[in-house]
């Protein structure tokens, strides 16, 4: 049977909400939450931070939080350090690393089981999970990044753009001409391939569309996509944590 193991990343410094993790919701804080949710289903959880005051948060509420170093580049790379720290800590050779957002309090168990069935093909390198889109202004945003798959749900392409582009249709049909997706930003890796891809320069299209992601693409990787219609609740700024008032939790 596979060893699974959850890291949520958690950075204290953000240009658009600084001390997020920390911030109260119902009673908790945003770490606390995402820490709640994915020990429904996770045995083995662990923050990753470089930050002391969420150190303190996470032992104050009993989680396992591992220090990291404040140069890593992104989520993936601090996913990379802390679950080798994990590993050393626990004497346990985990199969797969599932890299959970800190700021999604509202991560469903479901979500995380349909990520970690993906791993049942032994072809599965990475996998992650998409939604599907049906308001064409959700499908012209380029904050919602989209996603291409094959006929065996393998990601052959993110963008921010509308791909793909519905040629002699008015854009306002698109939507009705083609089941467009969203990606959600939750990966897993099997351990020795999230240790590689932290050893990948970036890559062109990586730059140019500012999607990690796609670096891997680049480099042959194969990405299993599961779907999902549970929406991906991101708290990005302060008025985001302001919409989330009066919605109640399942503790």
């Amino acid at each position: 049977m596979l060893k699974f193991a959850g890291i949520i990343p958690a950075r204290y410094a953000s240009t658009r909400f600084p001390g997020k993790p920390l911030v109260e919701i119902n009673g908790k804080t945003m770490i606390h939450r995402v820490y709640l949710q994915a020990t429904k289903v996770l045995e083995h959880v662990c923050v990753a931070t470089d930050d002391a005051r969420i150190e303190k948060e996470v032992k104050r509420f009993g989680g396992r939080v591992v220090m990291t170093s404040p140069n890593h580049q992104s989520g993936t790379d601090r996913c990379a350090e802390a679950a080798a720290n994990l590993r050393k800590e626990l004497g346990i050779n985990f199969d797969v690393i599932i890299n959970i957002q800190g700021d999604e309090p509202f991560i469903q168990p479901e979500q995380l089981r349909k990520l970690m069935s993906c791993f049942n093909n032994p072809e599965t390198q990475i996998a992650t999970l998409v939604k599907p889109l049906h308001n064409i202004d959700d499908i012209l945003n380029p904050n919602h990044v989209k996603v291409v798959l094959n006929k065996d749900n393998r990601a052959m392409y993110f963008s921010r753009s509308p791909i793909p582009y519905i040629r002699g249709k008015e854009t306002a049909s698109w939507a009705d001409c083609h089941q467009y997706f969203k990606h959600l930003g939750i990966y897993a890796y099997r351990t020795e391939v999230l240790n590689d891809v932290t050893r990948l320069s970036q890559s062109s299209l990586e730059i140019a569309e500012s999607l990690e992601q796609l670096r891997w693409l680049e480099n042959g990787l194969c990405i299993a996509v599961e779907k999902t219609d549970f929406e991906s609740v991101a708290i990005d700024t302060p008025e985001d944590l302001e919409k989330l008032k009066g919605i109640e939790f399942v503790d």
